[in-house]
């Protein structure tokens, strides 16, 4: 093994050094050279260099043989691979040296050497340190310095308002909003399993137990009831004063209607299931056929006449216990009494009530619509929906495990 630089004292090898990075790359070059290791051996070692650096190159060589070798046959291989790594480089220094050409892998060569500056065996592995992070450092002449984290381009559209975005890019921020996968909000379920936090005895696991103690129940084994996903439904408006939403809302009915134990409907004049046609197919061909099945898209709108109609059809029973979105701006061509009694009815059945209202982020917004104002009292939520990063805090809020109030008599 040829000579390495002391350590100065009080110093420790491998500091600022990505330790992750250089044992995987470590374990992958003993293993091209016929050394038998695995993962569980690297993860080993990375462990060990978390606990304690070492502060010799004997310290480094004894902490990753111990590690990584398991086989006697093994040490020789190991020994060759190790002395090539480490052996030339500058592991005391700020920032490492990576090993000359001498001790590189075949076929690897530097940034500045030609394709016939060839080296041997156990080189090339990551030299990269970690960022600097001293506080009195500014960073300008750090190479080392994180980058300027600066958002994607679909958040930066995602940020847009409806009206101001193309149908491609509306499209590719349905698929962004997509691939979110909503959390569905959890209730409590009638099957029960073992937990140390339940009220209820196990009496079958008790017994059980009770074999080793001559049927003595001496440990009690309880249960806690199994938690199940809570159903959503989401009521989307699509009439005219929805114009430059309605696509956008189609996509987060997309999004809802790919977890399974959702109901997707969209709302004019008149009630449209959409579940079945928006969780099958590319996104692609599941908006376009959500898209035709509407006949009153852009139309009149009647909010309580479709509430209305939902809790009457034998839709109606997914509503109760479940988490109802709406998606609508509160224009309303129905009575406010109407509107009223439609959401009574919903907030009695449903457990929470979130209202999406591309309105409401505007500045001094307050729901003065008739419609609205009707409406506002039975709902447990009201978040604004006016671009697609509002519509992830829709999912949020519907996510939210909030405890429900108390629920309206009238």
């Amino acid at each position: 093994m040829s000579s390495s630089p002391e350590p100065r004292p009080g110093s420790a090898l491998l500091q600022g050094v990505d330790r992750a990075a250089l044992v995987v790359a470590l374990t992958v070059r003993l293993r091209e050279n016929g050394v038998r290791t695995d993962l569980d051996a690297a993860r080993s070692l990375a462990r060990a260099l978390a606990l304690s650096l070492p502060r010799s190159l004997g310290e480094l060589y004894w902490t990753a043989r111990v590690c990584l070798v398991r086989r006697r046959g093994d040490l020789e291989a190991f020994d060759a691979v190790f002395a090539a790594v480490f052996g030339d480089a500058d592991l005391v220094g700020e920032q490492l040296s990576p090993p000359p050409a001498s001790v590189r892998t075949k076929g690897e060569r530097a940034p500045d050497e030609g394709p016939e500056d060839q080296g041997a065996v156990g080189g090339g592995l990551p030299w990269a340190t970690l960022p600097n992070s001293d506080p009195s450092s500014d960073g300008e002449d750090d190479p080392r310095a994180l980058p300027e984290l600066r958002p994607s381009a679909l958040e930066v559209l995602a940020e847009a308002p409806f009206d101001r975005l193309s149908e491609d890019e509306v499209r590719q921020l349905g698929r962004w909003l997509e691939e979110l996968r909503p959390r569905l909000p959890r209730r409590r379920g009638r099957r029960h399993s073992p937990g140390p936090g339940g009220r209820r005895i196990a009496m079958r696991a008790t017994l059980a137990r009770a074999r080793r103690t001559g049927w003595e129940p001496l440990e009690l084994v309880r249960s806690a009831p199994v938690p199940r996903p809570r159903r959503v439904v989401v009521l989307c408006d699509v009439s005219g004063s929805m114009r430059s939403q309605a696509a956008a809302y189609v996509h987060l009915m997309r999004a809802f209607a790919l977890v399974a134990g959702t109901e997707a409907f969209a709302f004019g004049t008149r009630l449209t299931r959409l579940t079945p046609l928006l969780a099958h197919g590319t996104a692609e061909e599941a908006v376009a056929r959500a898209t035709g099945a509407v006949r009153d898209r852009f139309g009149g709108t009647r909010i309580a006449a479709s509430l209305r109609e939902l809790l009457a059809s034998h839709h109606g029973s997914a509503v109760r216990g479940a988490v109802v979105v709406v998606a609508s701006d509160g224009w309303d061509g129905d009575p406010p009494e109407e509107m009223a009694a439609a959401m009574a009815r919903l907030r009695r059945r449903a457990h929470r009530v979130v209202w999406a209202n591309p309105r409401a982020a505007a500045p001094g917004f307050e729901p003065s619509t008739g419609g609205m104002a009707a409406a506002l009292p039975f709902c447990d939520a009201l978040v604004p929906a006016h671009t697609f990063a509002a519509l992830r805090g829709v999912v949020a809020a519907v996510a939210a495990e909030t405890a429900s109030r108390p629920r309206r008599t009238g």
